[in-house]
């Protein structure tokens, strides 16, 4: 995914908002307010429809692409690997399980 993103960015280098991490801040912002369309989905509709309705868990899972999709652009502008993010992913994980 972080590879498409980067041939999207590409793409549209000449019409978007550029990467880098001093832009990083406006991805998270933007990625908020994708987040928070996905909460007006399930708010509006409620769980149960969101997850079994045809129509209402497309548009969920769109939104839930464009959050993914501003969360690629926001690896990119901190250039954050893949094997970094996993690596403190597991280690997080680990945290977790010896929580309580």
């Amino acid at each position: 995914m972080k590879e498409m993103q980067r041939t999207l960015q590409e793409k549209y280098k000449d019409k978007w908002e550029g990467i880098s991490p001093e832009v990083g801040k406006n991805k998270l912002l933007w990625m908020v307010g994708e987040i928070g369309e996905v909460i007006d989905i399930v708010k509006k509709h409620g769980g149960l429809k969101a997850s079994n309705s045809k129509d209402v868990r497309k548009e969920l899972i769109e939104e839930l692409s464009d959050v993914l999709m501003y969360y690629n652009d926001i690896l990119l502008c901190y250039d954050i690997s893949s094997e970094e993010l996993k690596s403190a992913y597991v280690e997080k994980f680990e945290k977790n399980m010896k929580r309580w």
